[in-house]
């Protein structure tokens, strides 16, 4: 990974924000890529602490000009893209379908679907110039099974598991790689706040078959591997990081 340029959207929690330190750890120049400034300026300033270069670009990956922005000023600094890891999302209004609307599923679909449809049309854009580059999407478990009262979150990662697909058949030729990763329950912000009701909390219980949630550094791990040259023949593959959880 030593000086690889890596662009991460979503970055500033979660599993975006450990998958930049794990990056950083291993020598990758990272943009790390969010909302908020204050948050995504010290990210940055702790991932040049490990050692590594690192920017922070404000970018919301539901609008195409802040999505172009983002790929170009990345190239500008670094003078290329390498690996692009499309993050950002959102667990939407997790609900029985009778309570969903035009708008809930606009929320949850421009940041889960569209964001990663436009951030790989403008990272496939700069890796075909260079002839290599590794793209990873995150998806969910969810993105390949169902849940009750989640059904809008699942048809957008059922959605990025087939664009991811798709994609990869599309730049196989063009030496660029495109994958995903699914994670299963992982202990975050996202999953504290889908488990707000009692009614997703007790359903999740009884689907995850393990002593303990996942953690965001393990599927961080996933997603470094999948990226990097150990995975060089991986491409159009979901990799589940999930603890057994859909092998249950």
């Amino acid at each position: 990974m030593d000086n690889s340029v890596v662009l991460i959207t979503g970055a500033l929690t979660g599993i975006g924000r450990a998958a930049a330190v794990a990056f950083a750890k291993r020598g990758a120049n990272v943009v790390v890529a969010g909302r908020r400034d204050e948050a995504g300026k010290s990210l940055a300033e702790e991932l040049r602490a490990l050692g590594t270069e690192a920017e922070f670009i404000n970018a919301d990956v539901r609008h195409e000009d802040d999505v172009r922005t983002m790929v170009d000023e990345t190239v500008a600094r670094f003078g290329r893209l390498d690996i692009a890891v499309n993050n950002a999302g959102t667990e939407g209004r997790p609900s029985p379908i009778t309570e969903q609307s035009a708008d809930t599923y606009n929320a949850t679909f421009d940041t889960n679907v569209l964001g990663v449809l436009l951030s790989m049309k403008h990272q496939v854009r700069v890796m075909q110039e260079q002839g290599t580059g590794s793209i990873v999407n995150i998806s969910s478990t969810y993105g390949h099974e169902g849940a009750a009262g989640a059904s809008v979150y699942v048809g957008s990662k059922h959605a990025v598991e087939g664009i991811t697909k798709s994609v990869a058949l599309e730049v196989a030729s063009s030496g660029i790689r495109v994958n995903a990763v699914a994670p299963g329950p992982t202990d975050t912000g996202m999953l504290t706040r889908f488990t707000a009701t009692p009614e997703n909390k007790a359903a999740l219980a009884s689907e995850v078959p393990l002593a303990r949630l996942g953690l965001s550094e393990e599927v961080a791990a996933g997603i470094v591997f999948i990226s990097s040259p150990d995975a060089s023949y991986v491409t159009g593959h979901i990799l589940n990081v999930d603890g057994g959880h859909t092998a249950n």
